[in-house]
């Protein structure tokens, strides 16, 4: 995944590896860098904010030539790794068994255009889920697709779970209500809203969402686009988040993007995070979206900083020890003479 994100980013640090840091070197590098992010699906806005900062960083700068390279990669990893941490994150399981209240249960609205795998990520969701001892039941709020609830039916009958559906024509937003009453009434955990999918200039169907959202106040609404898509996901995300202000993003087909921008893109513009990508059909093909991973497969793994080996401390010399004073020896008494012998 990400290659050709990640061969843009390499190929211009070596470029001002070899190039003088004057300003026009710089734009001519920064030129080029622009065009390999626009077919690698990045978004102008996205493009505009990275060439800036490198930019501010680059002019003037005293780097050694040698550590250029280096320096422009770590430039590069800490301005995207901000624009990740700038949309935060979210962690549905966590957030679904935090409310404790039998009779609230959790709400998750999906949103997105026809085509982008919405129902099928509905379904993975609702796997990811029953895994984790959440109990689910799921709303068919797509009566306007032809084949919709039939489609949504499949999925839910092979994870033998219970499906909420009304006829075709219906008002998504009495369904939505209908589920979260049998969720209330039956304890269940978590209520998953499949809305119909849409284009984001409908403007009818796009006030559909808003009902749905003013009816049953879901606590998540999560985007579904197409990883594939490039800037046309970009763009979908930007309207939708205009019209519904959702919390966070799941990509699909990820396992199959060589490009990467759009994940980039959808983080930067809406300043939401990716939750998750999807990797394949399986129910199991779902994989938390990483940053740390995301950073690593483009700018590939940081070099491990060696820790400088410990200066042993001198060994203190042992203090000589004092030869010990020898005591004087005693001074014999004088003996004392014998008195002289008197005649008598």
């Amino acid at each position: 995944m990400f290659e050709k994100l990640g061969n843009a980013f390499s190929k211009a640090a070596k470029s001002f590896s070899e190039k003088d840091l004057n300003e026009k070197d710089i734009d001519d590098v920064l030129s080029e860098l622009e065009i390999s992010l626009l077919e690698s699906d990045v978004a102008t806005e996205v493009i505009d904010s990275i060439k800036s900062d490198l930019s501010t960083k680059l002019v003037g700068s005293r780097v050694n030539k040698k550590e250029i390279e280096d320096f422009v990669k770590k430039s590069l990893t800490e301005n995207i790794s901000s624009m990740f941490d700038d949309a935060g994150s979210v962690d549905i399981l966590s957030n679904i068994k935090s409310k404790t209240d039998p009779q609230d249960p959790y709400l998750i609205l999906f949103v997105g255009i026809n085509g982008t795998g919405k129902t099928t990520t509905v379904a993975k969701i609702a796997n990811l889920l029953q895994k984790n001892k959440i109990s689910v039941v799921v709303a068919a709020a797509d009566t306007f697709r032809a084949g919709a609830i039939e489609q949504l039916r499949e999925h839910i009958n092979k994870l033998n779970l219970k499906l909420i559906a009304q006829n075709y024509g219906s008002d998504p937003a009495a369904v939505a209500h209908d589920a979260l009453l049998y969720a209330k009434s039956h304890k269940v955990d978590c209520v998953l809203i499949d809305s119909a999918g849409r284009m984001q200039t409908n403007k009818n169907l796009m006030e559909q969402i808003a009902k749905i959202s003013k009816v049953v106040s879901p606590d998540l609404k999560i985007f579904v686009g197409d990883s594939l898509a490039g800037n046309d996901a970009v763009s979908q995300a930007r309207e939708f988040h205009k019209h519904t202000t959702f919390d966070g993003a799941i990509l699909t087909k990820s396992d199959a993007d060589t490009r990467g921008g759009a994940a980039l893109s959808i983080v930067a513009v809406t300043k939401k995070p990716v939750i998750y990508v999807g990797t394949g059909q399986g129910y199991d093909d779902l994989e938390l979206f990483s940053k740390e991973i995301f950073l690593e497969t483009v700018f590939g793994k940081p070099e491990p900083i060696a820790e400088p080996e410990p200066v042993p401390e001198p060994i203190a010399e042992p203090e000589p020890v004092p030869e010990p004073i020898a005591e004087p020896e005693p001074v014999p008494e004088p003996t004392a003479e014998p008195e002289p012998y008197l005649n008598q």
